[in-house]
C-alpha cells in the first residue's frame, strides 16, 4: 500500500492553508462529504466516532465535494453553520474540493491509487467514500458511501 504524502497542501473550511503534518502518527478516516446526500445524515455517526475514539488517536478528516449531483452548492460559511446546527460537526472540515477529473485534490489522487475501487477502479462513485490510513500513513481501506461510519469501527479499533 502507498503511504500519505503528508506535506499535501489542504484548506481547511475558515480559510487556512496547512498540511496534513499535523496528522502524522495518527489514524485517519478521509471522506469526501455533502449537505444535500441522502447519506447526509452519516455526518452523525462521523462525528460520533470523532468524539469516542479522539483521545486514542483518531482524525476524521470532512471534504466538502459538489461534484455529485451539485449536492454541495453551499459556500464553505453555509456549510460550517449547516454541519454545526444539524449534526454538531466538530472534526475538522475543509474547503470544497473536487476529487474527480482533472481538478481532484492531490490529497484524493494519492488516496484513490493507494486504494483503489471495485474493479480497480480509481474513480469515487458519490459523496460519502471513506478512506482509512494507519498511523504509519498507509492507505488501509477504501468504503463505499452506504458504508456507515459503525460499520468501520471495528476496523478503526484494529488500528488505535
Amino acid at each position: 500500500m502507498a503511504e500519505l504524502d503528508y506535506a499535501t497542501a489542504v484548506t481547511t473550511l475558515d480559510g487556512t492553508e496547512t498540511t496534513l503534518a499535523s496528522h502524522r502518527g495518527k489514524v485517519l478516516l478521509i471522506v469526501n462529504t455533502a449537505s444535500q446526500c441522502g447519506f447526509t445524515p452519516q455526518y452523525a455517526g462521523l462525528e460520533e466516532m470523532w468524539r469516542t475514539y479522539r483521545e486514542r488517536g483518531l482524525v476524521v478528516l470532512g471534504f466538502p465535494c459538489d461534484q455529485f449531483g451539485h449536492q454541495e452548492p453551499g459556500t464553505e460559511q453555509e456549510i460550517a453553520s449547516f454541519c454545526e446546527s444539524r449534526f454538531g460537526v466538530s472534526f475538522p472540515l475543509h474547503a470544497k474540493i473536487e476529487v474527480n477529473g482533472d481538478g481532484a485534490h492531490p490529497l484524493f489522487v494519492q488516496l484513490k491509487q493507494a486504494a483503489p475501487g471495485l474493479l480497480g477502479t480509481q474513480a469515487i462513485k458519490w459523496n460519502f467514500t471513506k478512506f482509512l490510513v494507519d498511523r504509519q500513513g498507509k492507505v488501509v481501506a477504501r468504503y463505499a458511501p452506504n458504508t456507515t461510519p459503525a460499520a468501520i469501527a471495528p476496523d478503526i479499533e484494529k488500528l488505535l
